[in-house]
């Protein structure tokens, strides 16, 4: 490799390199950062390793026409990516407000890609290369190939594919899919005839071109009955699978349809070794430090992707969606050699922040059945209980964990991606995990996501019952007992998702009190494209067994339900008022130690110090008066 070892980031890169027309122009809502937690940087490096010439152009002015210029036309394609994130969840909280800051963006600065980046870059693109090939992935995309429910406009919306003027999607992970369309671009195949890549999505014209495929309902059919999205998601489901998946199809006129392929199919370890061992400079491009560091990068920077793909079921995690139930796993000796070349970094201070991926402790399959047929359509692999089949088993990763530990310079290994407790507790040398966990991989505090303790949400939500986590409760208390350790459990909550009313809201406040813990921050439920979660909220139906959903819409009852949780906090008084009294446990409200806040004037919740005029006694006073 020539030039600063990335991948071609400005005309002069480019030139540098000797090539006058790249195959490929990459542009990229994010900051360049040749990492492999980026999914832009796998792509473009999986690319040159077969060949190709990938040119990287990150967040392009998208009011100015010229700045997709800036390489001249591609040989091949223009490949669009809003980045690592969702652009409209990176831009808007929950309540839609505009957020601050960008955290994929250099500094940290907001507006430096547009609201729906995917659609814009590629109409930006259309604009001045009428006929060049575009080619969408990444998150943003492959949530959003198929009619879908936009929450930031309250609206159905058709494929992205259709809105953008692309020609085609490739979603999931896309390593498989976009070789296979490269090679096929490079040998004379038209776009319009990659209609046989798996992974991808693709537009046709007429119903008698679309082969062995399962039709959805119609757009203008589902746009008009709420049930029928929820049915057509549920078909969704239970061809996500790349082993079991079919074709679907999607009509929007007589003569438009969107056409999905099964899914492209896992990748071997074999083959995510060496995605993982491609030569990635693991740093921020230096066009793009010129305006600062990029915060999401120094989140990632000394951390391990051990693995893709989740069989959690999290009803609201789009992961799944995207990257499947099948677990795929990295070996033991590519991670180690990762965090052995991470020890030689100067900046590295010997601790390994994560070894993980959408769920740490998944380093295999579900089952032995998953690999010749896939993940079951109709059942899931934790939830409502374990299946009979699974094989929950920690010995591996506990081996892995042990390498990591004892390479030299390295002072602790870290678990941030979080641990499945359920598939804890279903193994049957658990505690043994639980034990490396808890003596080696925890410092003060275990962050878990059991999200409420009403059974009722909890079945919506995909997570195991109340009594599961609190059955974890006690075996994590007892091994630190045991371990003379004082480490904690931080429970990640969500207030509002759908089928919670008022009433199982205060349930979950209840649990707080009994905790004594009032979290800091409380994720309100987000609908993003493409969840199981989001065709609830919208349709008000369970797509699992169309069974009615109460859904919390209203601002005013989120709040409430958002300030139960945080009840102890004095700005939320009057909503926790209004919620006890509507839901009537007005019980609560009062002196006593169960109470949750104390009726009239301004009195904190029980169990809260009552502030006086007094000043504080603190240690800058304290040292005030010796002087």
């Amino acid at each position: 490799m020539t030039g600063t070892g990335f991948l071609p980031a400005t005309p002069e890169e480019l030139k540098e390199r000797g090539i006058g027309q790249p195959d490929f122009v990459y542009v990229i809502g994010d900051a360049y950062v040749d990492h492999p937690s980026f999914g832009p940087a796998i792509i473009g490096r999986v690319l040159e390793s077969r060949g190709y010439t990938v040119a990287i152009l990150s967040q392009p002015d998208w009011k100015d026409p010229q700045s997709i210029q800036v390489y001249g036309e591609p040989r091949l394609a223009f490949l669009v990516s809003s980045g690592n994130m969702d652009s409209m969840v990176n831009h808007y909280s929950v309540s839609k407000k505009r957020r601050r800051t960008d955290a994929y963006t250099p500094g940290g600065v907001m507006g430096k890609r547009p609201d729906r980046a995917d659609m814009v870059y590629s109409s930006l693109i259309r604009s001045v290369y009428r006929h060049t090939p575009i080619i969408l992935g990444g998150i943003e995309a492959s949530l959003r190939r198929l009619a879908h429910y936009d929450y930031w406009s309250d609206s159905f919306k058709r494929s992205l594919l259709l809105d953008s003027g692309a020609d085609l999607i490739s979603y999931g992970m896309g390593e498989r899919s976009i070789v296979e369309i490269a090679d096929a671009l490079a040998s004379g195949i038209a776009i319009r005839d990659l209609t046989f890549v798996e992974g991808t999505v693709y537009k046709a014209s007429h119903r008698e071109d679309i082969y062995d495929a399962v039709f959805l309902p119609d757009y203008e059919s589902m746009k008009a009955d709420k049930r029928l999205y929820a049915e057509s998601f549920a078909i969704q489901q239970k061809n996500a699978d790349p082993i079991r998946g079919k074709r679907l199809a999607e009509a929007y006129s007589s003569h438009t349809f969107i056409v999905q392929n099964p899914p492209a199919k896992p990748l071997s370890q074999e083959e995510m070794d060496a995605v993982y061992a491609l030569p990635f400079q693991r740093a921020v491009h230096p066009a793009c430090l010129r305006a600062g560091e990029v915060p999401a990068f120094s989140e990632i920077k000394f951390s391990l992707t051990s693995c893709r793909g989740c069989f959690g079921a999290c009803s609201f995690c789009a992961l799944t969606f995207h990257q499947g139930r099948i677990i795929q796993a990295r070996s033991q000796e590519s991670l180690v050699e990762e965090a052995r070349r991470m020890s030689e970094d100067p900046d590295f201070k010997g601790y390994i922040h994560d070894v993980g991926g959408p769920t740490a402790d998944f380093r295999r399959p579900a089952c032995e059945k998953q690999g010749k047929h896939g993940a079951c359509p109709d059942r899931q692999c934790l939830f409502p209980k374990p299946c009979p089949n699974l094989r929950a088993d920690h010995a591996e990763y506990i081996s892995l964990l042990r390498k990591l530990r004892s390479l030299p310079g390295i002072k602790k290994v870290f678990i941030r991606s979080g641990i499945r407790f359920d598939y804890v507790l279903a193994d049957p040398e658990g505690d043994v995990f639980l034990q490396e966990l808890c003596e080696h991989h925890v410092s003060g505090q275990l962050k878990v996501a059991p999200e409420h303790v009403s059974d009722r949400v909890l079945s919506h939500m995909g997570k195991p019952s109340r009594s599961v986590y609190e059955a974890f409760c006690r075996k994590y208390k007892k091994m630190n007992e045991r371990l003379r350790k004082k480490q904690y459990l931080v429970p990640y909550l969500m207030s509002s998702h759908p089928g919670s009313t008022l009433k199982e809201a205060v349930e979950l406040a209840e649990y707080c009190r009994d905790l004594g813990y009032m979290p800091e921050q409380v994720q309100d439920f987000y609908p993003t494209p493409s969840t199981l979660s989001t065709c609830m909220y919208y349709t008000g139906l369970d797509p699992r067994d169309m069974s009615p959903v109460y859904v919390p819409k209203n601002p005013h009852e989120k709040a409430m339900q958002r300030a139960l949780i945080q009840y102890r906090d004095p700005k939320n008084r009057e909503l926790v008022l209004e919620a006890l009294e509507k839901s009537g446990r007005t019980d609560l409200i009062g002196v006593g130690p169960k109470c949750l806040v104390r009726p009239g004037g301004t009195h904190p919740a029980p169990g809260r110090p009552e502030r006086t005029g007094k000043k504080k006694k603190t240690i800058r006073n304290i040292h005030k008066k010796k002087r």
